[in-house]
């Protein structure tokens, strides 16, 4: 049994993965590890990539099965452990990092660390628990009044916050450590809903709900690229349309209806951005959103 099973879904991001795979050994310390890494983009070679490290393995997927999916797909090659750690390809994590992040996840907790940037400044990573109230404040306020009240915001912008050890709601997925009791707990992530964006919030709404708290640890740091596999209108308006998916997932139909304005009302606050306005076409088009990526699934 390796210590640590590490997933890592692969889109068109043959350079982060090679560098990511540079610093897991020095991440892991004493674990003993094993990396699954699924290939969601039949036209990528990863074999030679992954030829030189006798803990890695591809699992080709075939196709783009979306994140959720490709997780789904590397649980299922993956060998037995004690911990499962989701990660992004656009990762490079530091020494000890996952050592740390074992010490302190146990059997029961899952933990995420802080993130920055390629130029070292921190990445807002921590997030609530989707509400109306919070996105209106975020429709409103923005990025603005940092200190502002827990239940007028999702993200945490208070540097502050993630200086401390706490629990949070949920983190974005670039690097999460789950006991793996908790993997078999919770179940497959949600592919058939998500094919990208929002996943990790139901995955750690349902990780809650098993009784296993997310943790962030300061004292831990790793550095997220972003946007590894690129980035786009269409990515933009899928992401705003899964956020009313998760919410009509969790809640009843007159809720999730107020919480679809609003997030349509925030779009058109911004609807001098292309992207604002590609997010606005689906939230109010079927045909548009079923033309966006995974939405022939």
């Amino acid at each position: 049994m390796a210590d640590c099973a590490l997933i890592v879904v692969s889109y068109r991001n043959t350079v982060g993965l090679e560098r990511l795979l540079a610093t897991v050994p020095g991440a892991a310390g004493p674990l003993s590890w094993h990396v699954v890494v699924v290939n969601n983009a039949p036209e990528d070679d990863l074999g030679p990539l992954v030829s030189g490290v006798p803990e890695a393995e591809v699992v080709e997927a075939g196709d783009n099965l979306g994140y959720a999916g490709g997780i789904n797909l590397g649980l299922a090659a993956a060998p037995t452990s004690r911990w499962t750690v989701f990660l992004n390809p656009d990762v490079m994590l530091t020494a000890g990092s996952l050592a740390s992040m074992a010490r302190a996840a146990g059997e029961t907790t899952a933990v995420v660390p802080v993130i920055e940037d390629d130029h070292g400044d921190l990445q807002l990573s921590l997030r609530r628990e989707p509400t109306l109230l919070r996105a209106l404040g975020d429709t409103f306020l923005g990025n603005r009044w940092p200190a502002r009240p827990a239940w007028l915001g999702e993200t945490i912008l208070s540097a502050a916050a993630y200086e401390r050890t706490g629990e949070v709601d949920w983190a974005t997925g670039a690097v999460i450590m789950v006991p793996t009791s908790a993997v078999a707990a919770v179940g497959p992530w949600d592919a058939d809903r998500f094919f990208l964006y929002s996943e990790e919030t139901d995955y750690c709404r349902r990780l809650r709900a098993n009784g296993y708290p997310l943790q962030v640890l300061p004292e831990v740091r790793v550095m997220h690229e972003g946007a590894g596999s690129g980035t786009s209108d269409a990515l933009h308006a899928l992401q705003e349309v899964n956020r009313v998916r998760y919410f009509r997932k969790w809640h009843g139909a007159s809720e999730t209806a107020a919480f679809w304005g609003v997030v349509v009302l925030n779009n058109v606050l911004r609807s001098h951005r292309r992207r604002s306005r590609a997010s606005l076409q689906a939230l109010l088009t079927r045909r548009i959103r079923a033309a966006l990526p995974g939405g022939s699934r």
